[in-house]
């Protein structure tokens, strides 16, 4: 009983779901704080999120990925949009077998009778947001250049076997904290 304690000792495994925007980064700041001051060294996140804000979601994906806590992302259901680029802060990445992702373009709508001035002011804005989260996908998954047209003009659906061939995840895997393990929402 010792050995499966100190086995998972500075572990510890949370939940994570809603839209990515300004309340999820400070739920997720936090977290992170009690995190480092129960000094969990590894942490597991389940993340159910079908997106939100790009700037929100590489904020996010910013500040994980610099903690000094080695973070695990779990996927059991849905992870879309800007959610994929958080989920990849993650140093592993599982999906359960029945999980999705979905990968898209920026998109925005102008308000009624916007001036050609403002409507390229948003274009410009959308074009700056797909170009930081389209390098950060390209950083750490090999998307094939099937993928990429696809991508262009349409949504990208990954079923887990397909985002692992392209290295989206590094296991097919569910969720599954070890029993007497607390699992905490975050």
């Amino acid at each position: 009983m010792n050995e499966e304690r100190d086995q998972f000792e500075g572990h510890a495994w949370f939940t994570l779901s809603g839209d990515v925007n300004s309340d999820m980064v400070r739920r997720v700041f936090d977290a992170a704080a009690d995190m480092t001051e129960d000094r969990v060294g590894t942490a597991h996140i389940l993340m159910q999120s079908n997106g939100g804000y790009v700037s929100d979601g590489i904020c996010l994906y910013n500040y994980l990925s610099n903690l000094p806590i080695r973070f695990f992302t779990y996927n059991a259901g849905a992870v879309a949009s800007i959610a994929v680029i958080v989920f990849l802060a993650g140093e592993r990445r599982h999906a359960s077998e029945t999980a999705r992702f979905m990968v898209h373009k920026s998109h925005a709508s102008a308000p009624h009778g916007a001036r050609p001035d403002a409507l390229r002011i948003i274009v410009e804005g959308l074009q700056a947001d797909d170009a930081r989260t389209e390098q950060l996908i390209r950083d750490h998954v090999r998307l094939t250049d099937e993928h990429w047209r696809i991508h262009a003009y349409s949504d990208l659906h990954l079923t887990a076997s397909e985002a692992l061939a392209v290295g989206l995840v590094d296991l097919v895997q569910d969720f599954a904290p070890p029993k007497g393990q607390r699992v905490t929402n975050i």
